[in-house]
């Protein structure tokens, strides 16, 4: 199979969708691959260890996508990359399409076999290559907020930590996945006060047994507890982790209670690449990362394991690398016949959509897959 390597174009993302040994590993089991000249220099790959893997390195990323039967990528084309799509291409990529229906639409349009990254599923329903940029996501919330909580960037001038005489910080995570989680790690680690909202009772036990050792500085939550507005208002840092595999994210905390939280507290709100699920947020950027309402900083920039890409990169292309390879050893048809997992990461087939909670979410026919091959 011809497979291609773009470089990212979206504002600050310095990830790449393969590596040089990913790239060896392609070419050792008879593919071949193209990449875009500098796709891995923010990775810190340079073209000639992808050149010296056995890959083709070409200077535009029109020849990439021209050449390629598979795209592999990090996030979502680009407008600018529109043009590139075409009848029959494998693109395999992280594409949150709940979030964009013009992306959507354009997929199906021009016949592009669209799998995603974040719908990969595996039979105890977890996402297998969503996982490593969710644990980044997490870790980075909590750094990211205590950034933003120090007065000189117009926080609330609170450590985290506290001190020996002075209270912690309060950080409330709500959604105890993967984000939550690994946020909940950080933040207890870092001395906080840690709050963690979930609907799933067993879970919360589960991570208070983990956690057991933090000196009752975690405590648990069910939303619909009568203390969940409570300590979104006590809160110096709200960390928004809630994950609809393939639907947009619910909004689960409303403007009327972030107007009653402290001025200078922050949100991070990790759940924008599915819109959000704090109902204040709005999508920004790593080079204009937050805003002001209510007197809160907003922090929502969609693709924050780009900010550590190095680290970003080698997590998640240990993940996508095998299902790279099982799609272009054994085609696309027979490679989601004999998986699962990837078969429910395929969104979008022969112009229809497949994946039926993102045809819910723009209320279009669902079409199962296998009635189309």
């Amino acid at each position: 199979m011809l497979i291609g390597v773009p470089k990212e174009i979206k504002e600050e993302e310095y990830r790449v969708g393969l590596t040089p040994n990913g790239a060896k590993a392609l070419i050792a089991a008879g593919h071949k691959v193209f990449v875009e000249s500098e796709a891995g220099e923010g990775s810190g790959f340079p073209d000639e260890e992808y050149k010296s893997a056995g890959a083709e390195v070409l200077s535009s990323a029109k020849e990439v996508w021209q050449k390629a039967e598979m795209i592999i990528k990090v996030k979502e084309p680009q407008q600018s990359e529109f043009n590139f799509l075409k009848p029959n291409l494998i693109l395999f990529t992280y594409l949150h399409l709940a979030a964009f229906p013009e992306l959507t639409k354009i997929l199906q349009d021009k016949n592009v076999t669209s799998i995603d990254y974040a719908t990969v599923e595996l039979e105890d329903e977890s996402l297998p290559l969503l996982k490593p940029m969710s644990e980044v996501a997490g870790k980075l919330a909590v750094q990211v907020g205590a950034h933003f909580l120090e007065k000189k960037h117009g926080g609330r001038g609170i450590l985290l930590g506290g001190t020996e005489k002075t209270s912690p910080a309060n950080v409330v995570i709500v959604g105890a996945g993967t984000v939550g989680s690994n946020a909940a790690e950080v933040a207890l680690g870092m001395g906080a006060h840690v709050v963690l909202v979930d609907k799933n009772a067993s879970k919360l036990e589960f991570l208070k047994g983990k956690f057991g050792h933090c000196g009752g500085r975690l405590s648990t939550l069910l939303p619909s507890d009568i203390n969940f507005e409570r300590a979104i208002i006590e809160a110096h840092l709200l960390i928004g982790a809630v994950l609809v595999a393939g639907d947009r994210a619910p909004k689960v905390v409303s403007e009327e209670q972030v107007k009653k939280m402290k001025k200078g507290s922050v949100i991070v709100d990790v759940a924008i690449d599915q819109g959000g699920c704090i109902e204040t947020s709005k999508v920004t950027s790593h080079k204009n990362p937050v805003f002001v309402l209510h007197d809160v900083i907003h922090y929502c920039v969609p693709n924050m394991p780009g900010t550590v890409p190095r680290t970003s990169t080698l997590a998640l292309t240990q993940e996508t690398l095998p299902y790279a390879l099982e799609i272009a050893d054994k085609g696309f048809v027979a490679a989601v016949k004999e998986n699962q997992a990837l078969y429910k990461g395929v969104n979008v087939y022969k112009g229809k959509i497949v994946y039926q909670k993102l045809a819910e979410v723009f209320k279009e026919e669902f079409v199962a897959l296998e009635s189309l091959f």
